[in-house]
């Protein structure tokens, strides 16, 4: 074994040496172009792509031992997850790999105790999505085959709703808002892209109903009121997502009749292949396909409210009885 005293090593020593890219093809999902050396590793890359957990297999070596000033060992952990600053090295149960894996993870932490290392066994996977946020799968009966596909994790959400609101900050420089959010799937992309927002604002809620008519603005009226007078004033109108546009082009006509300074919307999801009704959308977070989706404020029979990413339901899950036919899902517009 290479000996070594952690205090005693020169710090030029300790430089980490970057490892050479294993990717082996440039298409298909992330774990299936690269070349792992064990199946475990492919197994978990797996399991983060469907997180969309931002990862890299191997990038760094760390010298840990030495013979004199020669490195006589090296540790690569298997994967480094840059949204969490956080490296990754994979064991199993069986002893005789989890002893020697301790010993050098111990020696790691002692020779750079500014890294973030951690050795994950099987049964931890749960629980490091749990301290990373993606933990909350198990709300109410969304069980995970439940799940579709997660199409936008809580990294790009949080980073999204930050730029949103820096443009708009720039955008309104010098003036003042009043935001009004139409509720009530809007409720946690409002909270956050409002603490975001450097301009003075006033904030207020619309809320609608929607229903079945026979022209197309009877899909929708307002239940609430804004409170607060609009004229002459810029207006934000914040909205979850984008479909149809006939909620909007509503929203619009009664808004104008206020006379307001200006109008514009901004929605955290946008599916234009829907759009019946031609409506302006200045500020749009993400472009989406056209499956059901929820988390981060949107439902599903006010359901799922609450997941910290926003993913897509498979359709048995608004399916009847099988012989009974499909349930018509909430319309999202």
């Amino acid at each position: 074994m290479a000996s070594y005293v952690p205090h005693s090593v020169p710090q030029q020593w300790r430089r980490p040496v970057r490892q050479r890219s294993r990717l082996v093809r440039r298409t298909g999902p992330a774990h299936a172009r690269v070349e792992f050396a064990h199946p475990s590793e492919q197994e978990f890359a797996r399991f983060l792509d469907y997180y969309r957990i931002r990862w890299v297999y191997e990038p760094m070596s760390f010298p840990i031992g030495w013979e004199g000033t020669r490195v006589a060992e090296m540790f690569t952990p298997d994967f480094y997850l840059p949204e969490h600053d956080l490296y990754i090295e994979l064991t199993t149960m069986k002893q005789s790999l989890v002893t020697p894996k301790n010993r050098k993870v111990r020696l790691l932490r002692e020779l750079y105790p500014e890294l973030n290392v951690r050795l994950l066994y099987r049964k931890d996977y749960q629980q490091l999505l749990a301290k990373a946020g993606y933990g909350a799968v198990e709300v109410q009966n969304l069980r995970k085959q439940d799940i579709g596909e997660i199409l936008i994790s809580p990294v790009e959400l949080e980073t999204r709703v930050k730029a949103l609101a820096r443009k708009i900050s720039r955008d309104y420089r010098g003036q003042s808002l009043v935001v009004v959010g139409v509720l009530k799937g809007v409720t946690f992309f409002l909270a956050d892209l409002a603490r975001g927002i450097k301009v003075p604002f006033v904030l207020d809620y619309l809320d609608l109903r929607r229903y079945a008519g026979a022209q197309p603005h009877d899909h929708v009226r307002v239940a609430r009121d804004i409170d607060y007078p609009i004229a002459g004033r810029h207006v934000l109108l914040v909205e979850d997502i984008v479909n149809t546009g006939l909620t909007v082009d509503y929203v619009f006509s009664e808004l104008r009749s206020r006379e307001p300074a200006s109008i514009e919307v901004v929605t955290l999801l946008d599916r234009p292949l829907r759009r019946l009704v031609t409506v302006p959308i200045r500020y749009v977070g993400f472009q989406i396909p056209n499956d059901y989706v929820v988390g981060y404020g949107l439902d599903y029979r006010e359901l799922y409210r609450n997941l910290p990413f926003i993913c897509t339901l498979r359709t048995s899950v608004f399916e009847l009885a099988a012989g009974a036919g499909p349930t018509q899902p909430e319309t999202q517009t």
